[in-house]
């Protein structure tokens, strides 16, 4: 179903390595409101989702968020590629380092590991569509976050991409809920008919 394009949704080219950085910015690669959840989340709900606007969101935005996983893992490769192993563990990062060498590895950046329970998905359109809605303010503040501890601006451009794109995605959310909450609201005849993927 998917198209791959061989290239960054935005282009990452850090110059300078920071294991440091690397360390935070992993947060949105395996944390709790990163971007490997996000995409696991939206492109579950979307097989309870009762509209074909809804579905297309999801799936979307879904797909969207694994080009952003893909754009954090090139971030935090760059930012350990040149560092040495002194200044991997002078930044705090020899725990990771010593599990994972430079490997990308989605944890928090606590270190806590990705787990499935940071994928909500309980089946119902409404609540679904309202925690995809504080899934992405919680993306945004976290970008946010990460822009006030950076000093590069090839660290900072990409992330304020991706902070632009939580609110893009929020917008879509919060269309999709007014299109579903209509559509509950209207007297059906008929069933809609589901896509064959969704079946």
């Amino acid at each position: 179903m998917w198209t791959y394009e061989k290239i960054l949704e935005y282009p990452i080219k850090i110059k300078n390595p920071n294991p440091e950085m690397a360390k935070i910015i992993i947060t949105q690669y395996g944390g709790p409101d990163g971007e490997l959840g996000a995409s696991l989340r939206y492109l579950s709900q979307r097989f309870a989702m009762i509209t074909p606007q809804a579905i297309a969101t999801l799936n979307d935005i879904g797909t969207e968020e694994l080009a952003h996983l893909e754009m954090v893992g090139a971030m935090v490769r760059q930012l350990l590629k040149g560092a040495s192993v002194e200044e991997i563990e002078k930044s705090g990062a020899g725990g990771y380092y010593a599990d994972h060498g430079r490997g990308v590895y989605p944890v928090s950046a606590s270190g806590v590991p990705f787990t499935a329970a940071y994928v909500q998905s309980k089946g119902d359109p409404i609540v679904d569509l309202t925690e995809d809605l504080a899934a992405e303010q919680k993306a945004r503040a976290t970008y946010e976050y990460l822009i006030q501890m950076a000093d590069d601006p090839d660290v900072i451009e990409p992330l304020k991409f991706l902070r632009e794109r939580e609110v893009v995605h929020y917008q879509r959310f919060g269309e999709a809920l007014r299109i579903v909450q209509d559509y509950l609201q209207e007297p059906h005849l008929f069933v809609m008919p589901k896509p064959d993927f969704m079946k």
